[in-house]
């Protein structure tokens, strides 16, 4: 199969392979052992093609030697960070077709809802992780990375105090009034759409109903004509 590849895109280098996870297996690491005949450092992404999956579908990973103490020598899955792109054909086909679809009068609010909601969902997937993270190593299933917690504990010191009753006075007031400025933006969105409705309907010319009576009486104006 790398040969025939080879043979089709000349162009193109093997980088690593991927899979539908949705987590690590056993088996991936003699998977990278295979491909490193092939590339010096192969990268593994687990695409999760799950649909209630929330935020990026992918994840990479790449192998490095790990000594534990009481052991020999062992190699393990390590993050590495990802983004996905687009060429630049296809982000002008992508804004074409967009702008077909999103007309200017359409609201986007209820997009960004849903966006928000999605980032929430996100966020708890993830803070699930750290939370069953830590629990396996209290429980000693897994080794201490000190990595990682100096990153847990970067991100915990990060965090507001929200105990401060100053504090959360301000947030509430900001949140408060945010939210009750786009309550009013929606209102009067609503209110003038009915009124070009209404100015709309005013200016067209009415049209009768389709009724036993005015069919007769259609019928007498045409006798007369």
């Amino acid at each position: 199969m790398f040969q025939m590849f080879r043979k089709v895109a000349a162009r193109e280098r093997i980088v690593g392979f991927y899979s539908t996870g949705p987590k690590i297996r056993p088996c991936d690491l003699a998977l990278d052992a295979l491909f490193r005949k092939y590339t010096s450092d192969p990268i593994f992404v687990i695409i999760d093609v799950r649909r209630d999956v929330v935020g990026l579908p992918t994840q990479a990973y790449i192998t490095s030697d790990i000594v534990v103490e009481g052991r020999e020598t062992v190699r393990t899955f390590n993050h590495l960070p990802s983004e996905i792109g687009a060429y630049e054909a296809e982000e002008v086909g992508v804004e074409h077709m967009l702008r077909d679809i999103n007309g200017p009068s359409v609201s986007n609010l209820g997009a960004d809802v849903r966006a928000k909601v999605g980032g929430l969902k996100g966020l708890m997937t993830r803070l699930h992780e750290v939370s069953s993270y830590l629990e396996r190593v209290l429980q000693g299933s897994l080794p201490i990375n000190i990595e990682i917690l100096y990153s847990i504990q970067s991100l915990l010191a990060l965090l507001p105090n929200l105990n401060a009753e100053p504090l959360k006075t301000a947030l509430f007031e900001v949140v408060n009034d945010e939210h009750l400025v786009l309550y009013i933006a929606s209102l009067v969105r609503s209110v003038t759409s009915l009124h070009d409705l209404v100015i709309n309907k005013q200016k067209l010319p009415t049209i009768p109903d389709s009724t036993p009576e005015n069919k007769a009486q259609n019928q007498k104006e045409v006798a007369k004509h």
